[in-house]
């Protein structure tokens, strides 16, 4: 092998090893069922449910995935894709007037269950 050659491949070797150190690994999907519903809840449930105060208020149900996408009586409150956006986000994170911060009259959600929610809106906010 000449000289260049080795040194090529070698170069390649390297390069191959840098980029497999510095890889991310794929984010974890958040699942509705497993991660996301318990957080609700342990949380939201006791006023979002059918004849509690917040269902009756707004509208949201909270009970289930597809209760919980229909939203309420002023629109959605996920956006699929977009944490930001999303008006559950906003609730649970203190970036909504703090007369409407969520979950009312209770602490604020752990900032590693917030996350959560976000990863799970950001991931599209799937029924999986």
């Amino acid at each position: 092998m000449s000289r260049f050659t080795s040194q090529g491949v070698l170069i390649l070797a390297a390069g191959a090893l840098l980029f497999g150190c510095t890889a991310k690994e794929p984010e974890k999907q958040v699942s509705f069922q497993a991660d996301v519903q318990p957080i609700l809840k342990e949380n939201c449930t006791e006023c979002h449910l059918p004849g509690g105060r917040g269902t009756i208020k707004t509208g949201l149900d909270m009970s289930s995935y597809e209760t919980l996408m229909k939203g309420t009586k002023f629109g959605p409150v996920i956006n699929p894709g977009n944490s930001l956006t999303s008006a559950l986000n906003m609730l649970v994170e203190g970036r909504a007037d703090p007369s409407i911060k969520m979950p009312h009259h209770k602490d604020p959600l752990p900032v590693e269950k917030a996350e959560i929610l976000k990863k799970w809106v950001n991931q599209g906010a799937k029924n999986n």
